[in-house]
């Protein structure tokens, strides 16, 4: 994964679950740039992860599986 700030990446279309309520900016906004997958937090859109669909799959497994570990630890 990668992060980056660009102004390019938040011309996408934007989806917020619909767990986020619809107001508010506390939530995870996903959209797709190619084969990549983009998220970003919507009080902070100009901060975005770049990822792969291999990658997000192995996050959401990991988050799933309550296995993922802390880089910081």
């Amino acid at each position: 994964m990668t992060c980056e700030r660009t102004e390019t990446l938040t011309e996408h279309d934007w989806q917020r679950s619909t767990f986020s309520g619809g107001g508010g900016n506390n939530c995870v906004e996903v959209a797709k740039a190619g084969d990549q997958v983009v998220l970003r937090e919507s009080d902070a859109p100009a901060q975005v992860i770049v990822v792969g669909r291999v990658g997000l799959r192995a996050l959401l497994v990991g988050i799933r599986a309550e296995t993922l570990q802390s880089p910081l630890l």
